[in-house]
C-alpha cells in the first residue's frame, strides 16, 4: 500500500505477483476503510506490505495506524519500506518547494525550484528483501 500522496495504491499480491490494484483519490482516512472492505470479503490478508514514508503526514499517520490495527486483529505480519522504492527514487513533495531525498541511503529535504511529479506505482512483482519488520512511520520533518 502507497498512501504518501494522492492516489492511494493499494495492491494483491499472490506468490510476488501483483494481481489487483485499487487506486484512489479520495483522502487516504476515506478510502482505504472502503478498499479494506472489499479486499476483505474477497481475500485472506496474510502479511501487509506498505510505504511508511516520507509524505504526507496525515495520510502516514492514518495508514499506519489503520494497518498496524489490522495486522493485530488479523494476527499478520506488517513490513515497511520507504516510498523512494515506488518511484524510482525520485524527489517527493514534503512542503512547497521542499522535497525529500535519498543520497547514499538517508533521507534528506532539498530546497528547489525545480517541480517534480508524484508518480508512486505499485510493482509487478513484490520484492520482500526492500521491506523491514520496522514499520514506524518515517516523518523526516519535527511534526507540526
Amino acid at each position: 500500500m502507497i498512501a504518501l500522496s494522492s492516489p492511494l495504491l493499494v495492491g494483491i499480491y499472490d506468490k510476488g505477483q501483483l494481481v489487483k490494484k485499487y487506486e484512489k483519490f479520495e483522502q487516504t482516512s476515506d478510502a482505504l476503510p472502503k478498499v479494506m472492505e472489499e479486499i476483505l470479503k474477497t481475500y485472506k490478508i496474510i502479511n501487509i506490505y506498505f510505504a511508511n514514508g516520507p509524505g504526507s503526514f496525515m495520510a502516514i499517520k492514518v495508514a499506519y495506524i489503520f494497518l498496524k490495527t489490522l495486522s493485530i486483529s488479523l494476527g499478520c505480519k506488517i513490513f515497511a519500506s520507504d516510498g523512494f522504492a515506488f518511484n524510482n527514487n525520485s524527489p517527493i513533495r514534503a512542503l512547497k518547494k521542499v522535497y525529500f531525498i535519498k543520497e547514499n541511503g538517508k533521507i534528506k529535504t532539498n530546497i528547489t525550484s525545480e517541480e517534480f511529479s508524484q508518480n508512486f506505482f505499485l510493482p509487478q512483482f513484490l520484492d520482500k528483501d526492500i521491506f523491514s519488520k520496522n514499520c514506524e512511520p518515517l516523518y523526516i520533518l519535527p511534526a507540526v
